[in-house]
């Protein structure tokens, strides 16, 4: 069962060795539509038994098949083969998102697209990496530096931005030389299926990608297996602890992409209408379940009211609807915890803070995990609301006594991964981004920028997606000591 529009042969089966096989667990997860609170969708679960079937095959794959020693620019051309067969599936990448967690139809497309171009700069590494160098030792002739695939790596992914998530960690692996087990969100397992489709039809070797989507037991299990040198995970930031205790005990390698509470300084020089039009719609993007989303505002208190005033006229005029209505402008949450979890947080922030607007469930809206856009005010930013990453579309306004304060108010927190600086002074805006403790900066609002490094610092995450970067943490450095150059290399 897919949803309308969604052609996956095989939900019924996991992709493991090449193969289209029954779950040994013999079990099904549904996937819920959050606009309808329908069923719109169900799949193989995957078991313990199963994890390890896939992992014995991606070892296999590695340990004896040829992609590891194909060179790396067949590796780029199969993966443009893939690219090629998914380009036409975006209208279906787009649906899925859709059904599955309430994505907007209007965005889906262009998401998808842009997702997409971004695996053609990833493929493009194939060629323009530098995998082996030679230099004139101290000690001996020759010094050889050769960049080789980490092994088999599980690739965990969210349901927030499920395809191009995934895709991009199947892509940094399979240009690697590494093999793969991908390991969707049970709430989005659509898009993993069908880069599993893509896989098969290009003509990937058996074993070196697998598919196995299941819930959080048997993925645990899976990061457990000593069969597993990688885990690359994005998620949140108490999962991402659980795999790096995990990890560690055994030294496996991790790289995690986890949660934000990121920051936007308001500067003086800025229009306050300006700001409210960034700050008020960018919090409703993707329902406000983006670890990037800038959830607090910082603005001097003397701007603070003027402010607050401005964000709540925008988010009164966003139109809230169904997903597929092209006019929608906020969408429901994912899926019914998150509703509950989102709730509970604004419950939090009444106890600290000014509830400037929204905070409930849209009147008009009878079904669906819906909820309004909320601004809180007058925030604390060592309350719960300001400290902890909510995942829903609701903003802290945070005042501060002068630019400095600012800076320090943005710096304290235990989270990273992204910032912004609203000011027409590009100069100011560099100047400001170097001292905030983060991974990403950007001028005038949630800035994203396809094939640039991200990732977090602090506990947003160890490693960088994203360019040449991303590839460092899917490869090993060997070093190779000789008396003489080799002929080849």
């Amino acid at each position: 069962m897919t949803p309308e529009g969604v052609n996956v042969r095989h939900p019924d089966k996991l992709f493991i060795g090449g193969e289209w096989v029954a779950a040994a667990s013999g079990r099904m997860i549904e996937i819920v539509n959050p606009n309808s609170e329908e069923v719109v969708a169900r799949v193989a679960e995957a078991g313990n038994e199963d994890m390890d079937r896939a992992v014995a095959a991606a070892r296999a794959a590695f340990d004896n098949g040829p992609w590891p020693t194909t060179s790396p620019a067949e590796r780029g051309a199969m993966l443009n083969r893939m690219i090629d067969l998914l380009e036409p599936r975006i209208p279906e990448l787009a649906a899925a998102w859709t059904a599955q967690v309430g994505g907007l139809a209007s965005f889906a497309p262009v998401m998808h697209g842009g997702a997409l171009a971004g695996l053609r700069g990833i493929a493009a590494l194939g060629e323009g990496f530098e995998w082996v160098s030679k230099a004139k030792g101290q000690v001996v002739d020759t010094v050889i530096l050769s960049r080789e695939p980490v092994g088999v790596v599980a690739g965990i992914a969210p349901w927030n931005a499920p395809f191009g998530i995934m895709a991009n960690k199947v892509f940094y692996s399979l240009i690697a030389g590494c093999t793969i087990v991908m390991k969707p969100s049970p709430e989005t397992p659509l898009e993993a299926y069908i880069i599993a489709e893509a896989a098969e039809a290009a003509g990937l070797p058996a074993g070196v990608v697998n598919l196995v989507p299941s819930e959080r037991e048997a993925a645990d299990h899976l990061v457990h297996n000593p069969g597993i040198d990688k885990v690359s995970f994005t998620g949140s930031t108490a999962a991402g602890k659980r795999i790096a205790e995990v990890c560690g005990s055994r030294i496996a390698r991790c790289s995690l992409e986890l949660g934000g509470k990121s920051a936007a300084i308001v500067r003086d020089d800025f229009p306050i209408d300006a700001a409210a039009a960034i700050l008020g719609n960018t919090i409703t993007v993707m329902s406000g379940q983006v670890c990037a989303m800038l959830s607090r505002a910082i603005v001097t208190k003397d701007r603070h009211d003027e402010l607050a005033e401005a964000i709540a006229k925008v988010m009164q005029g966003v139109k809230i609807g169904n997903s597929d209505d092209p006019e929608t402008q906020l969408g429901p949450l994912a899926m019914k915890r998150q509703l509950e979890r989102v709730e509970m947080y604004i419950e939090e922030g009444k106890k600290s803070a000014d509830l400037v607007t929204g905070g409930g469930r849209p009147a008009h809206m009878n079904k669906g995990y819906f909820i309004e856009p909320t601004l809180f005010a007058n925030v604390d930013n060592k309350s719960r609301i300001a400290q902890e990453e909510i995942f829903g579309p609701v903003l802290c306004l945070i005042p501060a006594e002068d630019e400095e304060d600012a800076i320090r108010i943005a710096n304290e927190s235990n989270y990273g991964l992204n910032g912004s600086v609203l000011t027409t002074d590009a100069q100011a805006a560099y100047d400001i981004s170097r001292r905030i403790r983060t991974g990403v900066m950007g001028q005038n609002g949630m800035r994203m920028e396809f094939g640039a490094p991200f990732g977090g610092f602090k506990q947003s995450g160890i490693g960088r997606e994203g360019g040449p970067e991303g590839l460092w943490p899917y490869v090993e450095t060997k070093t190779i000591l000789l008396d003489a150059a080799p002929a080849t290399l």
